[in-house]
């Protein structure tokens, strides 16, 4: 395990789960890579950051369970972890949103660069996440 790499991706997640975005975009890179869980693939701290503002006014989410893996050399990590959510306003192409709860099991993987988030996948089970809002 490589602890400056571990601090960065506690960081990330830490700054997320207070929803402290500022800090949480600074620890990217400024081209970050970013492979959205069954989607495409979007590349840019702005590109990124539009990405968070659709997200947090249609969700409201908290990460807990957190388990991360560094390799030793520092350049790559993964992290997993279960989502409690909340889904506040409809997504396009998403079920109706209810004020409907979930907890969805999730991982992601993460290149880091020069001591910042260079490419982050995320991947967590979309139809599980659809049943689950779809009950209500």
């Amino acid at each position: 395990m490589n602890k400056e790499s571990q601090a960065l991706i506690e960081k990330y997640y830490a700054a997320f789960n207070a929803g402290d975005m500022g800090t949480f975009l600074s620890l990217l890179t400024d081209d970050v890579i970013h492979d959205i869980n069954q989607g495409q693939r979007e590349i840019g701290k702005e590109t990124f950051r539009e990405f968070m503002n659709r997200m947090n006014r249609n969700y409201k989410e908290q990460l807990v369970d957190m388990v991360i893996m560094t390799s030793d050399d520092g350049k790559r990590a993964a992290a997993e972890f279960v989502v409690l959510g909340e889904y506040l306003v409809t997504d396009e192409g998403l079920p109706p949103a209810k004020g409907q709860k979930y907890r969805l099991p999730a991982g992601a993987f993460f290149d880091i660069r020069d001591g910042k988030v260079a490419r982050i996948t995320n991947y967590y089970n979309l139809q599980d996440w659809i049943a689950q809002v779809e009950k209500g």
